[in-house]
């Protein structure tokens, strides 16, 4: 026996599915934007790949993102560091509560992967 799917059922699919590609979507956009600000403001004393092994990095021994000691640090303590600055590293003033974020997962993306 076939059973008829409704008009209202058929429509409410296609809004989730709308939905979920929406919202898929928009997470690879934020997660291309955090890369982008990260290359344009952290990569230069941090590398492209956060562990601060650059030359500008070595001489104001940056920390290396993907270690426990950063990766235990609350994101208050890093959006801080971002926004005020810390030790040698300037405050970032200019950058939206999004645009640190954004920095703020993409660190926490270098974690050590086991």
């Amino acid at each position: 026996m076939h059973k008829k799917i409704s008009w209202l059922t058929m429509l409410t699919l296609a809004v989730a599915v709308f939905a979920m590609i929406a919202l898929s979507s928009t997470a690879a956009r934020a997660d291309d934007t955090a890369e982008a600000t990260f290359k344009a403001k952290c990569a230069t004393c941090h590398g492209p790949d956060g562990r601060g092994e650059t030359t500008t990095g070595k001489t104001m021994k940056v920390k290396d993102f993907s270690t426990d000691e950063v990766q235990k640090m609350s994101d208050a303590d890093l959006t801080d560091a971002i926004t005020k600055g810390k030790g040698k590293m300037p405050p970032y003033k200019t950058l939206t509560p999004d645009q640190v974020k954004g920095l703020v997962a993409y660190i926490r993306s270098f974690a050590k992967k086991s």
